[in-house]
């Protein structure tokens, strides 16, 4: 009796999975209930345990139940472009409001960088962005963030297809020019965008990684060049890498320490 109860429970656990998964990653109880067919008390339980087993997030008790990133880890799943638009706004947001200037997340797919999520500043001189605009790679810091980590033959293939478009006098025009700043954007960790994709615009990008450890996304902060010297580009710095580093965590993304034997 005790193995049949076992082996219902885990049927309905998955159910409760693969109904979550159709929506998308992220679905409220009262979908996921009546979907699955089971009492919302049932439901209840089967959910809030699938939270304390590390397979389900869900951010307040108001909002849906989302697929946790153990299980992308255990699949090898790739986030979707909605599910990183979505996870990412937290973070967005609370860049934005430490830094008080526009942030916003980018994502490279089929070799074409487009921005999935953003946030713009609250000050009369704000960079106003908007999802779904394309950026150049070759000129823009979350374009080189995402060129920077992939492989030489995929980087390769793509660099053969730009067109160096010349946006301002400081763009980089040319593809061992574009290099050797992918070479210093690993080494530092980040990427700087001084006026070479807008004039008068300059923008502080970092990787963000998932839990195959891949970048798969850009997290930006942007402004106007007066409020951006390079003293507060080296203030940004921080605040930037430390919400990049959280908003992986929360992709799965588990860093490798480090340890001297």
């Amino acid at each position: 009796m005790k193995s049949g109860l076992t082996h219902q429970s885990l049927e309905r656990g998955l159910r409760v999975i693969e109904t979550i998964a159709d929506f998308g990653g992220a679905a409220p109880a009262s979908v996921i209930a009546r979907k699955t067919g089971l009492p919302r008390s049932t439901t209840h339980h089967l959910l809030r345990s699938l939270i304390s087993f590390g397979y389900l997030l869900q951010d307040g008790e108001a909002q849906p139940y989302k697929l946790a990133p153990k299980l992308f880890k255990l699949t090898g799943r790739a986030w979707t472009q909605g599910q990183l638009a979505e996870l990412s706004l937290p973070f967005i947001d609370e860049l934005s409001r430490c830094t008080g200037e526009g942030t916003s997340l980018a994502i490279l797919h089929e070799g074409v960088v487009s921005v999935v999520a953003k946030r713009d500043s609250e000050g009369l001189v704000r960079v106003v962005q908007k999802v779904g605009t394309l950026r150049p790679i070759h000129c823009t810091a979350v374009g080189k963030i995402l060129a920077a980590w992939l492989p030489e033959k995929e980087l390769d293939d793509i660099i053969d297809r730009i067109i160096f478009e010349k946006f301002t006098a400081k763009t980089i025009t040319a593809a061992t020019v574009l290099k050797r700043e992918l070479t210093r954007i690993r080494t530092n960790g980040f990427a700087v965008d001084n006026e070479e994709h807008i004039e008068g615009i300059r923008c502080i990008a970092a990787p963000v990684r998932d839990q195959s450890g891949k970048v798969c996304a850009a997290l930006c902060i942007v402004g106007p060049k007066n409020r951006f010297p390079p003293s507060r580009l080296k203030e940004l710095r921080g605040p930037l890498l430390e919400v990049a580093e959280k908003l992986s965590t929360q992709l799965g993304y588990e860093a490798v320490q480090n340890v001297a034997t």
